[in-house]
């Protein structure tokens, strides 16, 4: 009977310490990652990314030079309430800015471009229910990035700035 008890107590105990406890504000909206600034979220940018595919590459590209959401922060954080949307298949990248767009081209074939297309890994922690945090693991520098599930042409941009 001990046995059964303390076997319960620690399965709740891992259950429970797979979530972290979040008190701060709550996304407005299902499905969108939201910067965490302080205590208040801003919006990613949501947008559709164009595909065009040339020499075996693909070169996504997003209208606009410059995403309206910014942030200071070189390693930022996301609150997401992913009710539809997978929170691990969202991919972090770099996006260069030319001629009135942002874009980025990944390669195609095994091919390896310098500095093209590559993810920056980021933490995915779940915060209870479908509430999720997302972390750059990297330090990002100045410039326009984009969140991206990778089953879908949706992106979420942000700049830091």
């Amino acid at each position: 009977m001990r046995l059964k008890l303390l076997f319960a107590f620690l399965s709740l105990g891992a259950t429970l310490m797979g979530a972290e406890s979040y008190d701060g504000p709550r996304p407005p909206k299902p499905d969108v990652p939201y910067l965490l600034q302080a205590d208040r979220l801003v919006e990613t940018e949501i947008q559709q990314a164009h595909q065009e595919s040339k020499k075996g590459d693909i070169t996504y590209s997003i209208d606009g030079a410059a995403s309206p959401a910014k942030t200071p922060l070189a390693e930022p954080i996301f609150i997401i309430d992913a009710k539809n949307l997978d929170a691990n298949s969202l991919g972090l990248y770099r996006l260069d800015a030319r001629n009135g767009h942002r874009e980025i081209t990944m390669s195609g074939g095994g091919r390896r471009r310098r500095g093209g297309g590559r993810p920056i890994h980021v933490l995915v922690t779940p915060l209870g229910g479908h509430l999720y945090k997302i972390e750059a693991d990297e330090h990002l520098d100045e410039g326009e990035y984009s969140l991206s599930p990778s089953d879908s042409n949706t992106v979420f941009c942000f700049a830091v700035y």
